[in-house]
């Protein structure tokens, strides 16, 4: 579930509290206080009636009153917990109105209210919009306090996370160091609230393939968060579930495994059975047991998950997606295919109806409906599904982004599967010259395209121009995941079926012996490389 708190003027995306010079109005304060209550216990029904109440009330104050905005942006923010973004965004708005019409338009007063509104925008995929406030915010901050002052740190962090997912890494990890130094500069470097900003960096280093330096973070912001917490705080929980993340994108699963079920008891001892934060732990760690192998064990957490999240949001809020989806790629793994069809159709009605036809998580959806419908040769329903999430990620996120080359990268696959060699070449010359521009030469994608254009190469047997490209992609993979990894092996076996064609045996025994040996020692279910 998308992060949401209850907004505190030094922390952006939480509610308001009550302002100080109101605290002695009981009524409006009682109901914002009982409403606040709600809210953090997920009762969202009795948190929207009591701040619908409290809105109504502060409707009768004078325009410029705190409370107004305050009722405005706490009802607003319960509506984008709920995924009723269209209600949410006219509150967000009218709110930053009277803020700015009370107090003009750089004062202080206005940057909670457009980091909200800039939250909203992100959870939607509108993230033109979203970085148009944090940006606001940021200038407002950064002109009116300190370098040093935790304000202006968090909206380095929040403008850094929308440069993340706008695939803009180097600027995203700019913003995201400066958040951390001052941080560090304010409170030193043993601080646990330096935690949250570590994990994000990280995270930002396992999308960029930068793993050994993701792993350093997470470290570090879990010693921080021991020593200060103890070994089993909530605020652990993230982290450690962060890093299982890092350990099972590269194929760790045995390491991977401890941490997730380590944050899933923590989270349910913490929260109970059915918060989305416990959840989302039991989605993560399902998701390691379908890479070892354990497809039981994996169904049965992600319809927990699944079940959980239902009984507590409703059949059709889009956080339903990703288990669904999880369960439906479940499916499709193990042949049932009418049945993962149903569950991938469910989460891109859900996704439409939530962000509308054009959102980048509908366009993942689609790719998701379409990988089934190739694995099974239906190669006809594949290309639209394909064509129109390339039309929506273009159109969203810009033509040079991470996520287009996806797209690409799986044109080029499927035409390849039939046959269109040309295209295909196309294509995955298009998705290279992306990942290798907006991601570097040295990224984990770019190996997966120079072996998918190798494979291509070989099968019109151009062994020649296949053979330099087996070559950079086994180096890129040795460099970011260590030589021993499964995906090494898997680029090892094609580079071998290459040498063969080329009546270089001796050669091509040495890699198949490398190969198994890999495989040998890999931990059970193994990896691959990622499709597209």
């Amino acid at each position: 579930m998308r992060a949401g708190r209850l907004i505190v003027y030094l922390i952006a995306g939480l509610l308001f509290p009550i302002p100080p010079l109101y605290a002695q109005q009981p009524e409006w304060n009682s109901l914002i206080a009982d409403a606040n209550k709600a809210y953090a216990e997920h009762r969202y029904p009795e948190a929207e009636q009591l701040f619908s109440v409290a809105l109504k009330q502060s409707e009768t104050f004078d325009p410029a009153d705190a409370r107004l905005t305050t009722s405005l942006n706490n009802l607003a923010e319960l509506y984008r917990q709920q995924a009723r973004y269209t209600e949410a965004e006219p509150l967000y708005k009218r709110s930053l109105e009277i803020s700015t019409n009370a107090h003009g338009p750089e004062d202080p007063a206005n940057a909670p209210v457009m980091n909200n509104l800039g939250e909203l925008y992100r959870s939607m995929g509108r993230y033109p919009e979203a970085e148009e406030n944090f940006k606001r915010a940021l200038a407002i901050r950064r002109n009116v306090y300190t370098e040093r002052d935790p304000r202006v740190a968090i909206s380095l962090n929040n403008l850094a996370q929308v440069y993340r997912l706008e695939g803009r890494y180097s600027e995203a990890e700019a913003l995201f160091k400066e958040s951390i130094d001052i941080r560090e500069k304010l409170s030193g470097p043993d601080n646990p609230d330096l935690a949250s900003l570590l994990n994000n960096l990280a995270g930002l280093y396992r999308l960029a393939s930068r793993y050994a330096e993701a792993d350093t973070l997470y470290q570090r912001a879990l010693a921080l968060q021991q020593k200060a917490f103890g070994p089993d705080n909530p605020e652990i929980a993230l982290t450690l579930n962060n890093q299982a993340e890092l350990y099972r994108s590269i194929g760790k699963f045995a390491e991977a495994q401890p941490l997730y079920e380590r944050s899933l008891a923590i989270r349910e001892k913490a929260y109970g059975p059915d918060d989305p934060r416990v959840t989302t732990a039991m989605n993560n760690l399902a998701l390691d047991y379908r890479a070892e192998g354990r497809a039981i064990d994996a169904q049965t957490l992600f319809q927990r998950a699944l079940n959980s999240r239902e009984k507590t949001l409703g059949p059709n809020h889009p956080d339903l997606a990703t288990p669904i989806t999880n369960l439906a790629d479940l499916y499709r793994e193990q042949g049932r295919n009418e049945e993962a069809e149903a569950l991938y159709n469910r989460a891109i009605d859900i996704r439409q109806k939530a962000f509308g036809p054009d959102n980048v998580d509908v366009a993942g959806s689609l790719m998701s409906l379409a990988e089934l419908y190739r694995v099974e040769g239906n190669f006809v329903k594949v290309e639209p599904l394909y064509q129109r999430s390339l039309e929506i990620r273009r159109k969203a996120l810009g033509p040079r982004h991470p996520a287009v080359a996806q797209n690409l990268n799986s044109l080029g696959v499927l035409c390849v599967a039939e046959k269109r060699y040309e295209e295909g070449e196309s294509y995955f010359k298009q998705a290279l010259d992306i990942r290798e521009n907006t991601l570097g030469s040295g990224h984990r994608t770019v190996a997966l395209t120079l072996t998918d254009l190798a494979q291509l190469y070989e099968t019109e047997g151009k062994f020649t121009d296949a053979e330099p490209l087996y070559k950079r992609a086994l180096t890129i993979l040795e460099a970011v995941l260590g030589p021993d990894n499964i995906d090494v092996a898997v680029v090892l076996d094609g580079y071998a079926r290459l040498l063969r064609q080329l009546n270089r045996a001796a050669d091509a025994q040495g890699l198949e012996a490398r190969a198994d040996a890999i495989r040998a020692r890999r931990e059970p279910g193994g990896s691959k490389l990622p499709q597209g």
